[in-house]
C-alpha cells in the first residue's frame, strides 16, 4: 500500500509541483533508473505545468510527456488529465502519483495499491483546503497512514 503525503497550504501548486518533481527525480541514484512520476490534474493545470517544467530550472532537465504523446512511456514524468484517470492502468509507472486536483480520486483504493507513494498537493485557497480535508478523511477511512507537510504558503 502507498505512503500518502499531503503537502498543504501551498501558495502556487504548479510551481510547487515543479520543485517536488525535481526533488523526486534527484533522489534517483546512478544505479537505479529515474523515479517514475504520474501527475494528475486538470488540462489547464497540466498545460501550465508543461510550460513551467521546461523553464523552471536552467540546471535541471525534467523530461515529461502527456499521456497521449507518442513517446510517453520513455519519459519518467507523465502528465494525465483528471478525465483520463482510468487510463493510468495503461502505464507501467508505479512509483509516485502527484494529485493536483481538488476532487477526490475516484479510484483512490486502486492507486494506493498501485503506487509506492501518493502526494496530494493542497493550496491556500479556501475551496482547495476544504476539498483537501475531504480527501484526507477519505484516505483515513481506508485505514491509510497519512503524513501532512504544512508548507505555510511555500
Amino acid at each position: 500500500m502507498a505512503k500518502v503525503d499531503f503537502h498543504s497550504q501551498v501558495k502556487d501548486k504548479v510551481h510547487y509541483a515543479c520543485r517536488l518533481i525535481r526533488k523526486v527525480i534527484s533522489l534517483s541514484s546512478e544505479n537505479e533508473p529515474f523515479q517514475k512520476i504520474v501527475v494528475l490534474a486538470s488540462q489547464e493545470v497540466l498545460q501550465d505545468l508543461n510550460e513551467k517544467l521546461w523553464t523552471f530550472s536552467a540546471d535541471d532537465f525534467l523530461p515529461h510527456a502527456f499521456l497521449d504523446d507518442d513517446a510517453f512511456e520513455l519519459c519518467p514524468i507523465i502528465l494525465v488529465e483528471l478525465s483520463d484517470e482510468n487510463r493510468i492502468d495503461q502505464l507501467s509507472h508505479q512509483d509516485v502519483l502527484i494529485h493536483l486536483g481538488q476532487n477526490p480520486l475516484e479510484r483512490i483504493e486502486v492507486f494506493t495499491h498501485r503506487f509506492k507513494r501518493v502526494v496530494e498537493v493542497v493550496s491556500i485557497e479556501n475551496t482547495d483546503l476544504l476539498a483537501g480535508r475531504e480527501r484526507y478523511k477519505k484516505y483515513r477511512e481506508l485505514g491509510i497512514e497519512l503524513q501532512n507537510f504544512d508548507q505555510k504558503g511555500a
